[in-house]
């Protein structure tokens, strides 16, 4: 609707008020160029605003005449939408892509929204762990960027095996034997046992995706595949299934356990592996848990040998009697002269 401006000649005081009731409306303008006029006392110029009337009467009557012609196809048993103009096919196009792009905006707010539906970001891997000593030495290792899986401290590992091997009368390598790596991850522990002497490794590792992305190429790599089986299971019920899935060979002449801190229960894990059929005479049992948690003296018939401390991670080793005593005949070894000399 369009307002426009009309100057008109004015035959008496007061001006009169013109409407229309087209859709649209003129204006006359006196235009710049045009002469001046004159005054006069018997006729002067006003400004009038002519307004145009609205079209909702003529929107009315098409709406009334779309409803007769709907109401006239029903009652002749006709469908009203085969009769009216369909939109073009590049713009129905259109349209439905961006209804779907609509849904497929809203579905990702709902599971942003929802707790237990939270999108991760995709895992990937990098290269910065390495085999410490024997037939795999400074080989690189894979393990998960991020915090989901926590291998190992290097300077941890290395003093762990340096205490077996001397616990085990063997300082340059491991006493040849059978590991169990619990909570394996990257495998780098069990990695390092094969590398420095063991004939054969068991890996029990719960996630699909490390097993497959970093522990199995970190065998591969190595070439310790053969003489490696991969328990893709919980540790709790490996240790309840233990007596059937080993079969005759159940007991290890190794065990490590490197738990995540939290994720466990000390007290009730090492009970259930102290009274484990994997547990052999003579096993040495590898444990790594978090600063101020209480660890018994014992495993089952095995004693504690070690127990070390590095930053915020402790380490501990369980092991036959035997072992204990070399570990004292050796101290004693040291400690005469200055006994003697203080005497």
């Amino acid at each position: 609707m369009a307002t426009l401006l009309l100057l008109l000649p004015s035959l008496s005081s007061s001006s009169s008020l013109l409407s229309s009731h087209y859709s649209s409306s003129f204006s006359i303008k006196s235009s710049p160029l045009s002469p001046p006029l004159k005054p006069s006392s018997a006729r002067r110029w006003s400004s009038v605003m002519v307004v145009s009337s609205s079209s909702t009467a003529n929107a009315g009557s098409t709406r009334s005449d779309d409803e007769t012609k709907r109401m006239a196809l029903e009652r002749y048993g006709l469908d009203p939408s085969d009769f009216t103009p369909q939109r073009p096919r590049r713009r129905r196009e259109e349209e439905e892509k961006a209804r779907r792009g609509r849904r497929r905006q809203q579905q990702q707010q709902d599971v942003m929204a929802s707790p237990a539906g939270e999108r991760k970001p995709p895992r990937t891997t990098h290269k910065l762990l390495q085999v410490l000593g024997g037939k795999a030495r400074r080989k690189k290792l894979l393990s998960p960027k991020g915090m989901d899986v926590r291998p190992m401290m290097e300077v941890v590992r290395g003093a762990a095996f340096d205490i077996l091997q001397v616990a085990g009368g063997c300082p340059a390598s491991l006493r040849p034997g059978r590991w169990l790596d619990l909570y394996s991850g990257t495998g780098s522990v069990g990695i390092e046992a094969i590398s420095r002497g063991c004939s054969e490794a068991h890996f029990v590792e719960m996630d699909p995706w490390v097993v497959s992305e970093v522990l199995k190429p970190n065998l591969e790599w190595t070439g310790f595949l053969d003489y490696s089986v991969i328990h893709t299971i919980r540790v709790e019920s490996f240790l309840e299934q233990a007596g059937k899935s080993l079969g005759t060979d159940k007991s290890f002449d190794y065990v490590s356990v490197t738990p995540p801190y939290t994720a466990v229960n000390y007290t009730t894990l090492m009970e259930q592996l102290g009274n484990s059929p994997l547990i052999g005479e003579d096993c040495f049992i590898l444990v790594e848990y978090a600063l101020k948690t209480p660890m018994a003296d014992s495993c089952g018939h095995l004693i504690k040998v070690a127990d070390r401390r590095f930053g915020r991670t402790n380490l501990v080793v369980y092991g036959p009697t035997w072992a204990q005593k070399k570990k004292r005949k050796s101290e004693r070894s040291l400690v005469p002269p200055l006994d003697r000399a203080s005497n």
